[in-house]
């Protein structure tokens, strides 16, 4: 029976690894979860290996069934439940002419229902408890339209709104909601980020933007900051100075906001063709060589939070 609990998603790499280890070392008995059994596997020995007690659970969240029995395996290997992480997400990256109704439909299925299956698992035992943690990840993206993001921006909206009316109904039973809205981040993900159109370019200005101090957040300090306002149980939590400047803009003059994203739009690659999207790693060698030194941040982020270890 663990004294604490928690359910992280998407929690094989990147940032839900991160938000993974900060609980660990917070105290918290972990059940982890991603599609993927080898890079969930990476995940589970690295945080044995600072004293974590880790279950781990091969699932995709956007499958009810799956997502409730990743609930299920904390209650019946834990005893409990006192924080849930909504993290899980893909990102696909490219003009909205070249995006397909089921990139759309991909999107939905892991950053809403993905998000709507664990809590609505999680929500009798945190009440039965008296008391819990919902934290769901969402993105500037899902404050602020941002181009060549729709199918991503099309998700992340859905899941603030989610969250945000759970927080509305769920403090009567002592369940606290919490919606993370993060600016760009170096998690290094645009390795596994899906590409459309002139994808080459794409990955190029998507790589850059994660890449620059002034613009991204460094990742171990927003899991840091995200875990810390959680357990506060604040209900929104805004990181990056920029995304705290965007959100606020486009509250007071979303017309001025949207023209804008509509310049930025146009600087953007023009739109080659409806083909598949291909991973970001399938375009790195296509880079010129200064680009390389520019994103050296992102790079050293994907080697060290998994991104190698785990393309799925």
């Amino acid at each position: 029976m663990a004294d604490r609990a928690a359910v992280v998603t998407g929690a094989s790499r990147g940032l839900g690894l991160l938000l993974a280890r900060e609980l660990g070392r917070k105290g918290f008995d972990l059940v982890i979860c991603a599609r993927s059994a080898d890079g969930l596997e990476g995940a589970r020995k690295e945080l044995e290996s600072i004293g974590v007690h880790v279950v781990a659970v091969p699932a995709d969240v956007s499958v009810r069934e799956e997502a409730e029995g990743v609930v299920a395996t904390a209650v019946e290997q834990l005893g409990r439940l006192d924080v849930l992480v909504n993290n899980a997400g893909v990102i696909q990256v490219g003009p909205a002419v070249t995006m397909r109704a089921e990139q759309f439909a991909q999107a939905l299925d892991v950053m809403l229902w993905g998000v709507v299956h664990t809590s609505l698992a999680a929500i009798p035992v945190m009440r039965d408890q008296g008391e819990g943690r919902i934290v769901t990840i969402t993105s500037i993206g899902a404050r602020v339209p941002a181009p060549h993001l729709l199918p991503y921006t099309t998700a992340k909206y859905a899941a603030r709104g989610f969250s945000e009316g759970l927080r509305v109904e769920l403090g009567k039973y002592g369940i606290s909601v919490t919606t993370v809205v993060p600016g760009l981040m170096r998690t290094g993900s645009p390795r596994n980020a899906l590409f459309t159109g002139n994808r080459a370019a794409e990955y190029r200005w998507f790589t850059l933007g994660a890449s620059l101090p002034l613009l991204s957040m460094d990742a171990e300090r927003a899991a840091r900051r995200i875990v810390a306002g959680a357990l506060r149980g604040r209900a929104e939590l805004v990181l990056t100075p920029m995304a705290k400047l965007a959100a606020v803009a486009h509250g007071v003059a979303p017309g001025l906001t949207t023209r804008i994203a509509g310049v930025a739009d146009r600087l953007l690659p023009r739109a080659e063709d409806n083909a598949a999207p291909t991973p970001g790693h399938a375009e790195e060698g296509n880079q010129p060589a200064w680009f390389r030194a520019a994103t050296r941040l992102t790079r050293t982020a994907a080697e060290r939070f998994h991104q190698h270890r785990d393309p799925t």
